[in-house]
């Protein structure tokens, strides 16, 4: 199952590098878009699940008396580091880990870096349980045996929600590619645009003159009648005059 997972993560991967610089039409899923309530629900069952299984697992390997068993100190040495590897990964990697996919509910890289570490878990407590079965007590390996259990079922859950994950994704892409295509074809169809031309004339206009605003006032022409005499000087120059004498009467 892991091949054919990480098969559909690089497909995943082809297909975003390959729409990344397209054009989308308007009527794609905004960036950012909330998540599905039913995707949060399944991610908080798995989750709490996954910290159940790793407190109960860190709780039943304090208890181990590995220094009892009926092996040889290598064999003792050996499974006590990887206890204490274990011990590390349950108390800082996977916590991280967890966190970041919490915040990030339907983030595929976030849930495969989950599972793979619960991969690499299964496989070293695994070992520890196999040994605590065969040099430790019965009680011992009954725990451990259904810590291991759990941490199974933990990561089959993680499994099937990343192909769910991975199958949305590969959907959406799909979808996304086909609409960038019907807009590159709808582009080609599409009468190219004449590009408008824009006329550049160096010439200088010439200047218009400026008209000069006169400062004096023209003067008005003189009057080439004869000018009025004043009555008052008319009068009185018939009053200085004699009067004309009497023409003598012919006889």
């Amino acid at each position: 199952m892991r091949i054919g997972l990480i098969s559909g993560l690089g497909l995943v991967s082809s297909l975003l590098i390959s729409v990344s610089g397209a054009q989308v039409a308007p009527s794609s899923p905004p960036v950012g878009a909330p998540v599905p309530y039913s995707s949060v629900s399944e991610l908080n069952l798995l989750l709490s699940q996954l910290e159940q299984m790793s407190q109960a697992t860190q709780l039943d390997m304090a208890k181990l008396r590995i220094e009892k068993w009926k092996t040889d100190s290598n064999t003792k040495r050996g499974t006590q580091a990887d206890v204490e590897s274990i011990q590390r990964n349950l108390q800082n990697a996977l916590p991280e880990m967890v966190t970041q996919l919490r915040n990030s509910p339907e983030n595929l890289g976030a849930t495969f870096k989950v599972y793979r570490n619960l991969t690499a878990l299964y496989d070293v407590f695994s070992s520890v349980v196999e040994s605590a079965g065969a040099f430790g007590s019965k009680d011992e390996f009954q725990s451990l045996q259904n810590d291991l259990t759990a941490m199974e079922r933990s990561r089959h859950s993680c499994a099937d929600r990343m192909e769910a994950l991975s199958d949305s994704k590969e959907a959406e892409l799909a979808r996304l590619r086909t609409q960038v295509l019907t807009l590159q074809a709808a582009q080609a169809t599409a009468p190219p645009k004449t590009p408008k031309r824009v006329v550049v004339d160096d010439a200088k206009a010439p200047e218009k003159p400026v008209k000069k605003k006169s400062t004096a006032k023209s003067a008005k022409p003189a009057t080439t009648g004869t000018p009025k005499t004043p009555a008052s000087t008319t009068e009185s120059q018939q009053q200085t005059q004699p009067p004309n004498p009497p023409q003598s009467q012919q006889q």
